[in-house]
């Protein structure tokens, strides 16, 4: 068949599972074409996108002004790799650290080689500012965590199927549970080798798990005071997703961007991906200030692509679509209206059990277990309603639709949402 026909929805499924690897599970919709929130498949059918690829477009699909970014850098110069300066990373840099209120930036291309970047430069501080001997160095991480899925990663994960017959495992991590001062304040005492504390502000792919109001702002204090750095993974949660700026705030120059609430805290070493380039090109970057980020020297840390002149001009072009069209704002306000509409229901209801999140990351409890295939099955139906969402977890489904929605189609995709529910009601 010639790439030129037009092939059917089960023809391009068909081509995938025989020529790709078998690493996914996705709702059987073929896409082709994007707008704002809307994307329409093969045949021409339209939806609403309420997983946003995973919170990167959060400023819509095709933006215009990222897309024009990237097409005017991409006709003029696109690589050149760290071997040679370019003339638009430095004015990236500047334009990103002064963004998020930081001193320098390391840029990478996804979250995981973000999450990567910032566990190897936590070790480095370690052992070469707070003095831990080395190969000694221990990182906390959470239960029911979401950093990625490299070796090292899948190393301290809870998903045995993203672990399984993956190991030897990289050690060097100490597992405590999600939301859990106490727990976190046993280890961090317990130890003077402990470097960090990597942690979601809210876990979004174990089911949108949000924290206690004073955890984020408890973690850090507890860090400060025993010398470790905190590390905040703002990869799904960053760029104005839950209603502020980054779901943990503090330093960031963005007042009218953020919920101004004393439980914010500035993190040590900050975890960008996603929307940081609008979905239009893979950038992912760590901040931190010079006192840490400094102990990185040439020939210890890169990658070909990190920095490169297009990821530069488009993550420039994303970040002023978030400020300019008051993303966080807008987040915030949709936010409250989807949890409190969805709540209402779920009082009678008895295939819904609970609505959490914040901001337009949100989550639906199915009242099912993990192994059954319910909420999998409400995702079909609400494709075929028009509605794009995907089950976390076997019977949580997460609901997070590119920032840029009205509250018109908000209340239409709710009213989509209802009665696809009530399709499955006991």
């Amino acid at each position: 068949m010639s790439v030129l026909e037009k092939m059917s929805s089960d023809e391009v499924i068909a081509l995938e599972n025989k020529y790709g690897a078998h690493n996914y599970h996705p709702l059987p919709v073929v896409l082709n074409r994007g707008e704002g929130v809307y994307v329409w498949d093969v045949d021409g059918k339209k939806y609403y996108d309420f997983l946003s690829a995973y919170s990167a477009v959060n400023q819509g699909h095709c933006h215009p002004k990222i897309i024009g970014a990237m097409m005017d850098q991409a006709q003029t110069l696109t690589l050149t790799s760290r071997a040679f300066y370019n003339d638009k990373l430095g004015v990236y840099e500047e334009y990103v650290t002064k963004y998020f209120g930081f001193d320098k930036v390391l840029p990478m291309n996804t979250g995981a080689e973000a999450v990567e970047t910032a566990l190897k430069l936590c070790r480095k501080w370690a052992y070469e500012k707070k003095g831990i001997p080395e190969n000694e160095a221990q990182i906390i991480v959470c239960d029911g965590n979401f950093h990625g899925r490299t070796t090292t990663i899948i190393s301290f994960s809870n998903d045995e199927n993203a672990r399984r017959n993956f190991g030897p495992y990289t050690a060097g991590f100490i597992k405590i549970p999600y939301d859990d001062i106490d727990a976190l304040e046993k280890v961090i005492t317990s130890s003077k080798n402990i470097a960090g504390f990597l942690v979601e502000p809210i876990q979004g792919e174990a089911g949108v798990y949000v924290p206690a109001e004073d955890y984020l702002a408890k973690a850090k204090a507890l860090c400060e005071a025993n010398n470790v750095l905190f590390i905040a993974d703002e990869v799904q949660t960053g760029i104005a997703r839950t209603g502020s700026l980054l779901a943990v705030c503090g330093n960031c120059s963005c007042e009218n961007q953020c919920e101004q609430q004393a439980s914010y805290v500035t993190p040590d070493i900050l975890i960008l991906g996603k929307a940081i380039s609008g979905g239009a090109y893979p950038v992912s970057a760590v901040l931190a200030n010079d006192t840490i980020m400094n102990v990185i020297k040439p020939g210890q840390h890169g990658s070909t692509f990190g920095g490169n002149p297009v990821a530069a001009a488009v993550a420039m072009a994303a970040l002023d679509v978030v400020s300019e069209e008051h993303l966080s704002q807008n987040a915030r306000h949709l936010g409250k209206i989807f949890r409190a509409e969805l709540a209402k229901y779920i009082e009678t209801s008895n295939i819904a059990t609970l609505v959490r999140g914040k901001g337009l990351l949100n989550a639906v409890v199915i009242n099912d277990t993990e192994e059954s295939d319910t909420a999998w099955n409400i995702c079909m139906a609400l494709r075929d309603n028009g509605l794009l969402a995907k089950p976390t977890h076997g019977n949580i489904i997460r609901f997070a639709p590119p920032l840029v929605m009205n509250e018109e189609q908000l209340l239409d995709c709710v009213s989509i949402i209802i009665e696809t529910l009530k399709q499955f009601e006991k």
